[in-house]
Formats: C-alpha cells, structure tokens, sequence
C-alpha cells in the first residue's frame, strides 16, 4: 500500500496531497483558459523546432536535400558578413537598452514629481501613444522628416539655421554610415520610453511617503530627495528590468529591417535581418544554412537566459527561470 505524500501548508498545519487527477479536475477552469495558450506555444514555438535538423543539411528548393554534417556552421563562422551582423545585433541591443531604460527612468521620475494631476496624466498619455504604433508606420513618418529631397523637414531646418550651406547637399540620414545608428537609436526612445515608465512609475507609487517626509524634515532639497530617496528605491527594479531584456537581444528585427538599407549593411545588418536576407533575398537559397544560423542563434540567446538567470539570483535571490 503506498503511503500519500504529505505537504505543510502556510500555517504550519500538515496535510496529505490531493491525487493528481483530482487536483486538475478541481482547477479544470484554470487548465482550460490556460489550454488555448499551451496549443499557440506548442504551434508556434515547439514545433517548428523539429527543422532543427535542416540545418544539417544541404536544403535547397529544388532537388532532394542532402546530409552536410557541420559544414553549413564552418560556413557560417568563416563568413564575414555574418560577423558583422552578429556584432551589430550585440552592440544595437544593448545600447538601446541601455538609453531605452535610462530615458524610462529619467521620465518616470520627473512625472512622479509633477503636483498636476492633469497634466500628469495628459503627459503620460501623450508619451504612451508611439508605443502602440507599428514599426512601419513609425519608419514612414521619420522617412518623411529626414528625406534628402527638398521636402524633407529636418534639411530644411538645417538649410534655415545655416548649418547646411546652398552648395552643400542634404544628408541621407537613413543611407548614411555615420548617422543611421545614432537615428535609430533616437527613434526607439521617442517610441519606447513611454510604456518602459509604466513599471518604473508603479515602483516609485510605492514608495513609503514618510521616507520624503522624514527627508523634508532633514532639509533636503527637491534633487537630494530624489538621490537618496528615489534613486535607492528604484535601484532593484532597474536592474531587474536589465536583466531581463538581456534575454532579448538576439531577438532585434523589425525595427531595424524598417530602416536599414543596403548602404548601412555594415552597421545596421543584424542576425535577423542576415537570416531574413539570406532565405528570400536570394535566387536560390539554401534553406540548411538559414537554419544553421538561427540555431546558433538560439543558443547564443538561451546562453544569455542562463547568465541573465544567474544575474537575477545573484542581485534578487530567485531566478527568472
């Protein structure tokens, strides 16, 4: 006779487990809101798994694909142009998440100390607003404002300000090497700082009032409140969100693919993008190595999910996984 396990409940009080069996029909409603979500997952990021093993083979689409081994990832590594987008993915990422979330907090702190509601909440929803817009939308408008043509708005501020001279030419922003990255980089914080307050704003609601008013008491000025008050209490959220979208940066692709071109391969090309390029800008492309390299990029993404993991118990105590 086997012997029912048994568990201590909150209070201390043992009791012994439910079977199984009864525990799901007991939380059947819960189990069949959660059933839809499980087939989407199963759909769409299980099983497309199962072409993993393409990427060992030569997979074109004529012919009948043929075993290669590992030569599509020596391929791969010997490949110059797939170095390059692999270091833009890192250096786009991360920078962007960085002034991304810097903005956030910047933002957040200023709408926390504004004593009009109204405009409080009119700023907020203002800033909201570009998040809930498409990338192709937001790649329109700014195509619009930085076109070279005389009807682009910032040449023609630059050309007013005399910056720009009559025998100079306007600048391409979106073709140029020299002026795609800091433009990108801009364009995601005008369209993401206002939802990255949301969290940042609901932290700093929670502060204990008593903490500015023992600082008021103290005669602290309205900056010192916010170094030692804010800030510390802001601290673990920060870098909590960090680590978090740490886990995503090998995941960059429609914001850049609105707005790159082939003039600024070499500094916009990311992973994504290299892959994209590589299965349907090509005449007949090779299916193998298209999946070699988002295997390898997988794995450099689970790598960083592992590391953010550590992270995260290192600096809150428990995992993300």
């Amino acid at each position: 006779m086997s012997k029912k396990k048994q568990v201590v409940t909150s209070t201390g009080v043992v009791v012994r487990e439910k079977p199984l069996k009864l525990r799901i029909w007991n939380n059947r409603g819960y189990y069949l809101m959660f059933l839809p979500v499980l087939v989407f997952l199963i759909i769409m990021h299980y099983w497309p798994m199962l072409g993993i093993k393409w990427s060992f083979y030569d997979y074109k689409p004529v012919g009948t694909p043929t075993f290669v081994g590992m030569k599509h990832f020596k391929n791969m590594f010997a490949t110059a142009a797939f170095w390059t987008a692999f270091k833009n993915t890192l250096v786009l990422s991360i920078v962007k998440l960085i002034i991304t979330n810097l903005s956030a907090v910047i933002v957040s702190i200023f709408l926390n100390e504004m004593g009009n509601l109204f405009a409080k909440k009119t700023l907020q929803t203002i800033i909201y607003l570009p998040h809930f817009m498409s990338w192709a939308v937001v790649a329109s408008i700014f195509s619009l404002f930085l076109s070279p043509s005389s009807t682009g708005m910032v040449n023609g501020m630059l050309r007013d300000l005399g910056i720009l001279g009559e025998a100079d030419k306007n600048i391409y922003f979106l073709a140029s090497t020299t002026w795609w990255r800091p433009i990108f980089y801009v364009i995601n914080i005008w369209k993401e700082t206002g939802w990255g307050t949301i969290i940042f704003l609901a932290t700093l609601s929670g502060i204990n009032p008593e903490l500015y008013e023992a600082a008021d008491i103290d005669g602290a000025t309205r900056m010192q409140k916010i170094r030692f008050v804010t800030l510390p209490a802001l601290g673990n959220t920060i870098i909590t969100v960090l680590i978090l979208n740490l886990a995503k940066v090998m995941n960059m692709f429609e914001s850049v693919f609105v707005l790159y071109n082939s003039a600024v391969y070499d500094k916009a090309d990311v992973i994504s993008t290299y892959i994209y390029r590589q299965t349907f800008a090509i005449a007949l492309p090779n299916y193998g190595y298209s999946t070699a390299v988002g295997l390898f990029k997988g794995l450099v993404g689970c790598f960083l999910v592992l590391v953010c993991n550590w992270a995260s118990k290192k600096t809150r105590g428990r995992g993300i996984v």
